[in-house]
C-alpha cells in the first residue's frame, strides 16, 4: 500500500533537551498512524545519532539534512555519505533552497550529491522550486525542468528511480505565506509527467510539497491527488503540532 510521505526537517533548530520532550511525547502516539505515513526526521548533523537511538524501534526513519560529495579526506566541516549510513540515515535532503541561496550550490553539483547517495542505496529527497520572481514571470514549470534535466544528463534516464521529489516553492519557505494548493497539484502532476516522459519504466514517483505547511493549510495540500507527501519545516518542531499533521493525513490519505 502506498503511504503518504512526511519529512520532519528541523533546519537549525533543537538541542538535547527539545530531542527528549519531541520524542517522549510523540512515542505515545505515533505508531497508531504508521498504517499509512511514511515518516522521517532530519535534524541537524550533530543530533543524527541521538535521535537514531529514539527512532530505530518505532520504524520511523532517519534523514540527514545535507551531505558532502567527498568520501574521505581534508573537508573541514563536511559529513560523508559513509558516515550517514553507518549511524543508520536512509534519506538525504539535498538542493534546498537555502543551501542552494546561502552555500552557492549549483545543481550540477546537487546532481553530483545524489549520484553518491545512490551508489550507497540511501534516498535522495530532491528539492526543487522557483523564485518569487519565477513565478510572477511564469517560469516556475522552466526553472523546475532545468533543476530536475541536470539530475537526468548526470545519471541518465533512470535517474528517478528511487528519489523522492519535495517541490517547494522558494517563496513560500519559512515565510508563512504557502501555495494555493490547486497551484501546487498542477505543479505536481507536470513534474510526474515530466519524468515519466524520460523513463516510462517508473511505477512510483513521490512528490512531496514543502513550504509555510501547517495544521491550518494540511489538510489542503493532503486532498490533491498528486501531492504524495510534505517537507515540513517549523511545524515539525513542536511534538504536538507534528503529530496533529501526521494523525491528519493517516484520516484523510
Amino acid at each position: 500500500m502506498k503511504k503518504f510521505f512526511i519529512v520532519a526537517n528541523w533546519k537549525l533548530n533543537g538541542n538535547i533537551n527539545m530531542i527528549s520532550s519531541f520524542f517522549e511525547y510523540f512515542q505515545l502516539y505515533a505508531l497508531n498512524y504508521l498504517e499509512k505515513n511514511t515518516i522521517v526526521i532530519a535534524p541537524p548533523t550533530v543530533y543524527l545519532e541521538r535521535v537514531y537511538k529514539k527512532i530505530k524501534k518505532m520504524n520511523i526513519f532517519l534523514g540527514a539534512q545535507n551531505v558532502d560529495i567527498h568520501l574521505t579526506g581534508p573537508f573541514t566541516g563536511e559529513t560523508s555519505i559513509l558516515m550517514l549510513e553507518e549511524i543508520g540515515a536512509k534519506y538525504v535532503i539535498v538542493g534546498h533552497s537555502e543551501r542552494r541561496l546561502w552555500h552557492n550550490e549549483t545543481d550540477d553539483l546537487v546532481a553530483e550529491k545524489i549520484c553518491l547517495i545512490k551508489k550507497l542505496n540511501l534516498t535522495p529527497i530532491l528539492c526543487v522550486g522557483e523564485t518569487k520572481i519565477d513565478k510572477d514571470n511564469g517560469n516556475t514549470k522552466k526553472i523546475i525542468k532545468n533543476q530536475l534535466d541536470c539530475i537526468l544528463k548526470k545519471l541518465g534516464k533512470l535517474a528517478f528511480q528511487n528519489i523522492i521529489i519535495a517541490y517547494e516553492p522558494i517563496w513560500a519557505i519559512g515565510t508563512g505565506i504557502s501555495a494555493n494548493p490547486k497551484d501546487v497539484q498542477l505543479i505536481h502532476e507536470f513534474i510526474k509527467n515530466y519524468i515519466k516522459k524520460n523513463d516510462s519504466s517508473i511505477k512510483n514517483i513521490i512528490v512531496q510539497y514543502g513550504g509555510s505547511v501547517n495544521i491550518k493549510n494540511v489538510k489542503s495540500f493532503i486532498i490533491q491527488p498528486d501531492i504524495d507527501g510534505l517537507l515540513i519545516g517549523n511545524a515539525s518542531l513542536n511534538a504536538e503540532i507534528f503529530l496533529k499533521i501526521v494523525k491528519t493525513s493517516h484520516d484523510i490519505f
